[in-house]
């Protein structure tokens, strides 16, 4: 498949709300893999950001911050049925647009459950609220009887997104490599019972992005390979992970919710300061920061087998997220001010001078211990494969036009989570835009050189208990 086909026609007016790094990295490839043209482009964004971008290819460039206040009479007038609706925003509701695209009879995507503005931090409210499982329960509320309605594809960027298909693909590759046989599963039921069978006790999305600037840091400054303001709301909620039936040590400052299905539980602390240990071929073993992300709710919740009411199996899954070296200051330089943002905020581009964003799930567990399947996509690639990407947007942005085309492909499917979706269809899509894709096994185990200079309180009856992954 080429990095220049184009996918699907889509006679609709696309609709973009935001336009930062993502939006002005996944425009060039709607232009590039949609069958529409510019003159039926609008963004809808807060900021005077991106307006040469969108002056280069010719799109209609809006600048009007959207509240729960205005945003009706502002975007109603720009969508109406048959069109699509792309939200790549920051402190715009999710659950609000969703519902005024389907009123509106539009097709619709994001990459996160977004609040209003000020819904991460609010003091005001209780750190379960703040929560992405409460988030995804008040999006999901959205499906009932509303099956058949046009497509909503939540949260489908790279992760979450793409990293839910590179689970089923991984899957399939361990079992094969088992000697497990089995037909490709057709159902969630069929999926959550091969990943029991293989024995998969964890699912880590794990990233190390070592792309590196030749510009430094400077002090009070936020520096980052996407968008800052993003990165800074998620990693100020509380850790979040799906949490496994194996698990045999509840942590202390661990927390249980009350509504749904209770597959996740979230820490009293923010992502941002919680680490976990986690590995990928090219980095090795390291540690990551645990950010709350959606699919690490959604996976736990679609790979449970029910045994009457009492849950038979399910794993533990979360993001183990090791950032760019200068976001990594930057995220300790946050800390230390007592989680005030600094003063300037900056999204590497054109000052990247090398580094891959090697971005992948590693399953563990199994019989053959851990295996990394994903994508090692260095800066110089992304360049020549994309204007205006880097290599994290690139993953990223490749991810959100495959499920943009899925959902034109799938017009009447209602409210959609990645791991509901035909894995084959967006992996296809997004791969000549992956660089490498790399699947390969390890012994590593997050006991691996532990307590040789410390005393560590470690269970080492199994090595995948989230007590032994977590940093502390």
């Amino acid at each position: 498949m080429s990095e220049h086909e184009v996918h699907v026609k889509f006679a609709g007016k696309i609709v973009m709300v935001g336009f930062g790094s993502i939006g002005q990295g996944i425009l060039p490839l709607i232009l590039r893999h949609i069958g529409t043209s510019a003159d039926r482009i609008t963004i809808v964004t807060a900021e005077d950001k991106g307006n040469s971008e969108a002056k280069e290819f010719g799109v209609k460039f809006v600048k009007a911050p959207l509240t729960a206040e205005n945003y009706r009479r502002v975007l109603e007038p720009l969508i109406g049925a048959g069109d699509f609706l792309l939200n790549l925003s920051v402190d715009v509701s999710s659950v609000a647009l969703i519902q005024l695209a389907r009123e509106r009879g539009a097709l619709y995507l994001d990459t996160c459950i977004e609040p209003w503005a000020g819904g991460y931090t609010d003091p005001k409210t209780s750190v379960e609220t703040r929560s992405n499982y409460i988030m995804r329960l008040d999006a999901l509320k959205l499906r009932k009887g509303n099956e058949k309605k046009p497509t909503a594809v939540l949260t489908h960027g790279a992760n979450p997104g793409l990293v839910s298909h590179l689970v089923k693909q991984a899957l399939l590759n361990i079992a094969t490599d088992t000697g497990v046989k089995t037909d490709t599963p057709a159902t969630r039921e069929q999926w959550a019972g091969l990943a029991q069978k293989l024995g998969i006790k964890v699912i880590h999305i794990a990233e190390r992005d070592t792309q590196v600037s030749n510009v430094p840091k400077a002090l009070n400054e936020f520096v980052n390979t996407w968008s800052v303001d993003g990165f800074v709301s998620e990693g100020a909620q509380p850790a979040e992970l799906g949490w496994g039936s194996h698990e045999k040590h509840f942590p202390e400052d661990g927390a249980r919710h009350k509504a749904g299905s209770g597959c996740a539980i979230y820490l009293n602390r923010p992502g941002a300061s919680t680490r976990v240990r986690t590995w990928t071929p090219a980095a090795g073993h390291f540690h990551g920061f645990l950010i709350t992300h959606s699919e690490a709710i959604s996976l736990a919740d679609y790979y449970t087998v029910m045994d009457g009411e009492k849950v038979a199996y399910r794993p533990t899954s979360h993001y183990a997220y090791h950032p760019s070296d200068d976001a990594v200051m930057s995220v300790h330089e946050f800390a230390g001010r007592n989680w005030q943002l600094q003063d300037r905020k900056r999204i590497m581009m054109a000052e990247i001078t090398e580094g891959i964003d090697e971005l992948g799930v590693l399953l563990a567990g199994h019989g053959k211990n851990a295996y990394w399947y994903g994508s090692q996509l260095s800066i110089g690639e992304a360049r020549s494969l994309a204007p205006h990407n880097s290599a994290t947007s690139l993953q990223v942005t490749a991810a959100a036009l495959a499920g943009m085309i899925w959902a034109m492909e799938n017009p009447t499917r209602g409210i959609v989570e990645p791991d509901d979706m035909d894995y084959q269809r967006p992996l296809q899509i997004c791969r000549p835009y992956l660089g490498n894709v790399v699947g390969k096994y390890t012994d590593w185990t997050p006991l691996y050189q532990r307590g040789q200079l410390f005393k560590e309180d470690l269970d080492t009856s199994d090595p995948w208990q989230f007590k032994n992954i977590r940093v502390v």
